[in-house]
């Protein structure tokens, strides 16, 4: 098995793309001629990535999409068609389990066992215990909440504790003492650029997924100014709902794979 690290610094060096989609599909947004469809999630998602799968160094399905219309069943074809089709390309579930050890065993399986992604994200609230069930996997990425990209993030990241801001103290315990197979990464808000740069300063070299370009008005020069790594690698910058939705017609496929490369291009322009 190919390790989710190594699978992701592969897609950043041999297709020079930062970029991964988010499927976070709504039923509710997608073209109306496809919600007639037996399987109309998966349909939608197989057609964005057919037309985005040379652009992007990930996809990330979230998890809620799916569950909230009892349609677990085409996240996993999701899965399953990205594991078939592109297998060099790293995929993440966007879950952020957290929970005490035999629940987080559970989430393990389903994250790994069921939907067979390459990494998830985990919030490291409950501490390093309840994410052992996940570090433990050496070939899968850990993705852990630091700082979010949400307004309120700060009421308890910011807070600071022996005069050091909880994020901080987050980012210090992933390089040293959480990453011990070298699978670690972390969530920092593109919102965020100057606690993006602190963190990539204390974590010179894990990788962080980048929430936040598109809707959430996030600047992608100030992210890749901030957080990239020495070799111009280092981050996996999500966009979602403008990739998803670039169009509502017919075309959504190739309106997705222009707001792709539009994103990959202007990414690469600052690198």
């Amino acid at each position: 098995m190919i390790a989710f690290s190594e699978k992701l610094y592969h897609r950043w060096k041999q297709k020079q793309t930062l970029v991964c989609v988010g499927l976070d599909t709504d039923l509710e947004k997608i073209p109306p001629h496809l919600r007639q469809e037996k399987y109309p999630l998966f349909s939608f998602n197989k057609a964005v990535i057919d037309a985005t799968h040379d652009l992007v160094c990930a996809y990330k399905p979230q998890v809620a999409f799916y569950s909230a219309y009892g349609a677990e069943n085409q996240l996993e074809m999701t899965f399953q068609y990205l594991r078939s089709t592109y297998p060099d390309i790293p995929t993440i579930l966007d879950a952020k389990r957290g929970d005490i050890g035999s629940t987080a065993e559970m989430y393990a399986k389903e994250a790994f066992d069921r939907y067979h992604a390459d990494a998830i994200t985990v919030n490291p609230y409950l501490g390093g215990d309840s994410m052992e069930p996940f570090l433990s996997r050496a070939e899968k990425g850990i993705i852990i909440l630091c700082k979010t990209s949400n307004p309120g993030s700060g009421e308890i990241q910011a807070l600071k504790v022996d005069g050091e801001e909880i994020y901080r103290k987050i980012a210090y315990l992933a390089q040293n003492r959480w990453n011990l197979n070298n699978n670690v990464c972390l969530v920092v808000g593109g919102t965020y650029p100057k606690e993006l740069a602190k963190v990539r300063k204390m974590a010179p070299d894990i990788p962080i997924l980048v929430p936040g370009v598109g809707a959430q008005g996030a600047k992608v020069k100030d992210i890749v100014e901030n957080g990239m790594t020495d070799d111009h690698t280092g981050l996996i910058i999500n966009s979602s709902r403008k990739i998803l939705y670039a169009s509502s017609e017919a075309d959504f496929d190739d309106a997705a794979r222009e707001a792709t490369l539009a994103l990959r291009d202007e990414i690469n322009a600052y690198r």
